[in-house]
């Protein structure tokens, strides 16, 4: 899809409702509802994160959204596909600004050049403790990325037609952080599988593409 035609469009959704928790839950664990149910008190003081779904036009002028394939690590969201972002830190003014802070980090987009256009339903990330607010956000250059290198193993450049694409929702089996195998809703974007937390945040974001484009 062309840039230029997916930001006359884009734009229309910062007056649009969420589709909220219903569209997150399309993609969502089968063990979701039970770990919410688990951890409701310790919901209450879960640390912060913030992360940007960042569009923008590769060198043909075509709409791509970045997202980055973590390190491998001791944590539970190791070696997993997400979002650039991260932590919430006592200096950052809000939440938004975390966001565009870790996406320049990470990434290596200045945070002067993203516009963001609207917040998205933040999501509760059970095995983190984390609350993640996510933001989608557009810039009009074509990003030079450079990754950081302490925290990202790749970039994936996702063509927005392959992430609209019904086809390019599946099911896998997983090895989830509580060591269960377990056949999830997922994404194959670019050949990697994206499911839990950003498959549900991608899944918001589809559906509030769709109202749109």
């Amino acid at each position: 899809m062309n840039f230029e035609t997916f930001i006359k469009s884009v734009s229309k959704i910062k007056n649009l409702n969420l589709p909220g928790e219903s569209s997150q839950f399309k993609m969502s664990p089968p063990f979701r509802e039970h770990l919410i149910e688990e951890n409701r008190e310790k919901m209450k003081y879960a640390k912060k994160a913030g992360v940007m779904a960042l569009f923008y036009p590769d060198r043909y002028i075509e709409t791509h959204l970045i997202l980055i394939l973590r390190k491998t690590y001791k944590g539970v969201h190791s070696a997993q596909v997400g979002f650039p972002g991260g932590k919430y830190e006592d200096q950052d003014p809000h939440l938004e600004y975390t966001a565009l802070r870790e996406t320049e980090e990470e990434v290596g987009v200045p945070m002067h050049t993203v516009e963001v256009l609207k917040p998205m339903t933040p999501l509760y990330i059970p095995p983190s403790n984390f609350t993640v607010a996510p933001f989608v956000g557009i810039t009009h250059q074509t990003p030079n990325f450079i990754k950081q290198d302490e925290e990202v193993e790749d970039l994936i450049e996702v063509k927005i037609t392959d992430f609209l694409s019904d086809a390019n929702a599946i099911a896998t089996t997983v090895m989830t952080s509580y060591n269960l195998e377990l056949e999830v809703p997922a994404f194959k974007l670019n050949g990697h599988v994206v499911w839990g937390a950003t498959a549900m945040m991608l899944s918001e974001l589809k559906d509030l593409l769709k109202m749109t484009l």
